[in-house]
């Protein structure tokens, strides 16, 4: 055995996850989903009184990873604190931007019906920070 031998647990993993993209549509499924959900987020951020897409022109904006930001009005590190502690993982911002703002994750695996739940709840969290 070697440092570089994968567990079979993690090839498992692998197997599965292919077997399940390749019966959900194969590549072109899984990069339907990605789009589904940008579509989603970044068009909530567009109609939002509070968030914007960080890129800003539409075709530069990556469809896996999304970056939000939040105008002065939302604690960005608040906001994703309590979507935290509320079960609502992987929503930080990139840190060494120092921006406010939340990174997203549009990942396959992810139901774009959930990034649809997810801007609910943004904007219930926000509703409530600022009343």
């Amino acid at each position: 055995q070697t440092y570089n031998t994968p567990a079979l647990t993690t090839l498992f993993l692998l197997a599965d996850s292919v077997e399940w993209m390749n019966g959900n549509g194969g590549l072109e499924g899984m990069a339907s989903r990605c789009d589904r959900s940008a579509e989603t987020l970044y068009g909530w951020a567009e109609a939002s009184s509070f968030a914007t897409p960080f890129v800003e022109k539409p075709d530069e904006r990556s469809h896996v990873v999304a970056t939000i930001d939040f105008d002065e009005s939302v604690d960005a590190n608040a906001l994703a604190g309590i979507l935290r502690s509320n079960g609502i993982v992987d929503t930080d911002s990139y840190r060494k931007l120092g921006r406010n703002q939340l990174r997203i994750a549009l990942f396959p695996a992810i139901d774009p019906d959930d990034v649809v739940a997810l801007t609910h709840c943004i904007d219930h969290v926000v509703a409530e920070l600022t009343a």
